[in-house]
């Protein structure tokens, strides 16, 4: 899919959070957008996010209404809507970040005509969570190697040794992360004034279209945007 059909896919899971659509439009759009996951290879990522929307989904639909009123479980409902309506956002954006690469979203903001100094700050984000996170793996290996928070589940059982030997070297480690993505971008001539060329080259395809139309309708219907 091409990056700015990607780009209004996002836009759309805003206007979904922003407008608050019904839950069956956001069920069914928030489907379709999990549907580019296994479309695109990505099964994994896609059956994750899944089991962690419809799940919510489930417990706000029937959990909660079956087993009636108490505080927990007006606690449970409210976080659970507030992590659902997000979600969608989340998803969109993940597919986004995970199936585009730095040369096609600069091509694709350039072909908009947006100014470069909105293209440069996207193109070092989308560089920044790949390399932070391939930074995270590092530490947790570092960790168990050394007995440390061993275990999926360690680092919940242990949160004063998450924040000590996770959190804070991940802090200190992103702006130096921030500074060299800045200086390589510079480095390769993106901020350089006049006509810039690309390798990557873009065209916008009949399924640029259908789908991201496929995925507005449930937003026109009874509960949606516009009613």
């Amino acid at each position: 899919m091409d990056p700015r059909a990607k780009l209004y896919l996002l836009l759309l899971a805003n206007l979904m959070l922003f407008f608050h659509v019904g839950t069956g439009a956001e069920a069914v759009a928030t489907g379709l957008f999990l549907l580019l996951f296994f479309l695109s290879g990505h099964t994994r990522t896609g059956i994750r996010l899944s089991v962690v929307y419809f799940g919510l989904l489930a417990i706000d639909l029937f959990v909660v209404p079956l087993a009636g009123d108490g505080i927990l479980l007006n606690l449970l409902s409210l976080v659970s809507v507030g992590i659902r309506m997000m979600l969608p956002c989340i998803i969109t954006g993940a597919y986004a970040f995970s199936t585009t690469t730095v040369g096609e979203l600069t091509s694709a903001l350039r072909r908009m005509h947006v100014p470069e100094s909105v293209i440069i700050p996207c193109a070092v984000v989308v560089r920044f969570f790949p390399t932070v996170q391939e930074d995270y793996h590092q530490i947790h290996n570092a960790m168990a190697l050394r007995g440390i928070a061993e275990g999926k589940g360690a680092l919940l059982l242990h949160p004063m040794q998450s924040l000590e030997y996770i959190l804070m070297p991940l802090l200190m480690n992103g702006n130096n992360v921030a500074q060299d993505l800045s200086v390589a971008a510079l480095t390769k001539g993106i901020g350089l004034p006049g006509t810039h060329t690309c390798m990557t080259e873009l065209h916008l395809t009949v399924w640029d279209f259908i789908y991201p139309a496929l995925c507005t309708l449930p937003l026109l219907w009874n509960g949606g945007i516009l009613l």
